[in-house]
């Protein structure tokens, strides 16, 4: 491939609009379908974003499900690129190291970023870049040569750069969110679609006195409310998950959530409680 040709590819992917946007609006430089040596890859439509997210490994699944449930990001961006290519180019060369490049053409590459978050702790709205990768990853020195390319582009920027592996990653809580992730709009549901908001709340309110004061399974609780209420089997178990994916109530997030247990309510959110939403 030409360096021409190259740069055509990079300027057709800016001109799709790859890497650019945010929210909603924003296209990820690389989708599954560009990494042909991926097998299984996850893809998830986002609460935060009510976009398709791309990710190119269950780790970086993982940690996506962490962003959504943190209560301090409000953008995620995946697979963001590191343009211009050039600036890579010379930062690399600049270190005495070897620039990514394509395996079969032998020419450099857009380098990403697995996630750029937008997030709040409190000071405003900032960016902060994260790279994924297995720990054992990290003992290659070729790995770690790429991070130092990515480390200095995004410290020119005075952007935030650090690797997270799956040590910083609870599989639990990780677990606990893929349970209950598409369960934030109830209005899915059908046995849901046709209730008003207020009825939503009623049921939610019976249903968390029953857990609260009962001592038994999940499981058991939401199958007897079915019942009682005369609502379709399995309606009181997406109430629960409801509850959870929209922080109504909090449980414990470093342990396995299991149904066929009882569970503890940490909290209860009564003002989310009160403006239950759902479409």
């Amino acid at each position: 491939m030409s360096k021409r040709t190259r740069t055509s590819q990079v300027e057709k992917w800016i001109k799709e609009g790859r890497g650019s946007g945010v929210g909603s609006d924003y296209k990820p430089w690389l989708k599954i379908q560009d990494v042909s040596s991926l097998g299984r890859s996850p893809r998830l439509k986002g609460i935060k974003t009510n976009r398709q997210h791309d990710f190119l490994s269950d780790l970086e699944r993982n940690y996506f499900y962490l962003t959504e449930y943190s209560d301090f990001v409000f953008d995620i961006r995946e697979q963001f690129p590191l343009l211009p290519l050039e600036e890579t180019i010379v930062i690399a060369d600049e270190l005495g190291l070897k620039h990514p490049t394509d395996p079969k053409t032998n020419d450099p590459v857009v380098m990403t970023t697995d996630f750029l978050l937008t997030v709040d702790k409190g000071e405003g709205l900032e960016e902060l870049a994260r790279t994924i990768k297995m720990k054992d990853e990290l003992l290659k020195k070729r790995v770690i040569e790429k991070f130092e390319i990515e480390r200095v582009y995004w410290e020119r920027r005075n952007i935030d750069w650090g690797i997270v592996t799956e040590l910083e990653i609870p599989k639990a809580m990780a677990q606990n969110i893929s349970g209950f992730h598409k369960y934030h709009d109830i209005q899915q549901y059908d046995a849901f679609q046709n209730i008003n908001q207020q009825h939503i709340e009623d049921l939610a309110i019976a249903l968390l006195q029953r857990i609260i004061s009962k001592n038994q399974s999940i499981r058991e609780i939401t199958n007897i409310f079915d019942k009682d209420t005369h609502m379709p089997l399995g309606s009181g178990m997406t109430l629960f998950y409801f509850l959870l994916a929209q922080k109504i109530i909090r449980v414990d997030m470093l342990e396995r959530l299991d149904v066929e247990q009882s569970i503890v309510i940490q909290s209860i959110d009564e003002d989310k409680l009160k403006k239950v939403k759902y479409g």
